[in-house]
């Protein structure tokens, strides 16, 4: 069955291409959604008349894109991450954790799935990755993954323990010292008492 897209459909083509598709496919999933209606005489006549709008808006989003892509390229984009001994993280840096970074750092909103990682992020330090904006406009950004604390974060419990330590042994020495005191008070209470008595 041929079809006129509304809109681009990925892996199929892009609005106002003409292309043959299953009829399952148009009237189940394009035709409900508006993504295509049937390529009939009268909607290719009307085709026609609207393909310059349509160039004019793809030359408008390739502008965009460029402009987006010009924004990205060559930034350096840092994310904080938990990691072990070695470098390696627990866990690894998404596409969606890429996405929120741009959004932070640099106020430049990128869809997450335009991001290719070249796979997973399973270690610190610099990785290259593809922002894939839009058709042929890509652009290349240097992602330095580092550690939250590292080393540091390990031996801060040990620190804090030998404070607490440390505090502990000054409010027992404290103990200590007002312990006798009141232990002194009763045994001049009670010589007090011998003395009365004898």
């Amino acid at each position: 069955m041929k079809v006129i897209l509304l809109s681009d459909v990925k892996g199929r083509g892009r609005e106002g291409d003409v292309i043959e598709v299953a009829r399952g496919f148009a009237t189940n999933y394009l035709m409900p959604r508006n993504m295509a209606i049937s390529a009939t005489p009268g909607n290719l006549k009307q085709l026609e008349a609207r393909m310059h709008n349509i160039k004019k808006r793809e030359e408008t989003k390739h502008v965009e894109a460029e402009g987006l892509a010009a924004q990205v390229s060559g930034k350096r984009l840092v994310i904080e991450v938990k990691a072990g001994d070695g470098g390696k993280l627990f866990g690894s840096v998404t596409a969606g954790m890429v996405a929120d970074a741009l959004a932070a750092q640099f106020g430049v909103d990128v869809d997450r799935r335009k991001l290719d990682l070249h796979g997973h992020i399973k270690n610190v330090g610099e990785h290259s990755i593809d922002v894939r904006i839009y058709q042929d406009v890509t652009a290349t950004l240097v992602l330095n993954v580092v550690p939250i604390g590292g080393a540091v974060a390990a031996e801060a419990p040990v620190e804090v323990a030998v404070v607490d330590a440390a505090v502990e042994a000054e409010a027992i020495e404290e103990a200590v010292d007002e312990a006798p005191e009141s232990d002194e008070t009763e045994v001049v209470d009670s010589d007090d008492v011998d003395e009365d008595e004898a």
